[in-house]
């Protein structure tokens, strides 16, 4: 039998997001990907907030454990939501390239440039012999 975390009552899902939002915020500090989170949040985003704005109007689905409050038309919850799992990505896929010891380039310049001269003029074209 699964507990009951029913017992936070109207704070039950804002509970269990800021829970796993800690996770979130754990993984992306180990594997040092806060921008390349907050690039995955800021372009999923707008579609997320469409998204649970659309089914929820609908009658998709309901959260019957929140406190009420609303933002845009969507609970506070479901805002947490769509930074939490974004980030738990990241910070997950990030952590698991750290631990393999493979270079990553979510802050930084391309670790694997395809230009075989870094030091070419970009702005003089190219020329096919």
């Amino acid at each position: 039998m699964l507990p009951d975390i029913g017992v936070f009552g109207s704070y039950t899902y804002l509970v269990t997001e800021l829970m796993w939002g800690c996770v979130a915020l754990a993984l992306l500090w180990y594997a040092n990907a806060f921008r390349a989170a907050a690039r995955t949040v800021a372009v999923l985003y707008p579609f997320a907030l469409a998204w649970d704005w659309y089914t929820l109007r609908v009658g998709v689905f309901a959260i019957p454990l929140r406190t009420g409050v609303e933002l845009l038309g969507v609970p506070v919850e479901e805002h947490i939501f769509m930074l939490v799992v974004p980030s738990m990505v990241v910070g997950t896929h990030e952590s698991l390239r750290k631990l393999r010891g493979e270079d990553s380039d979510r802050d930084g310049p391309a670790a694997h440039d395809s230009d075989p001269d870094p030091n070419r003029d970009l702005s003089r074209p190219e020329r096919d012999i």
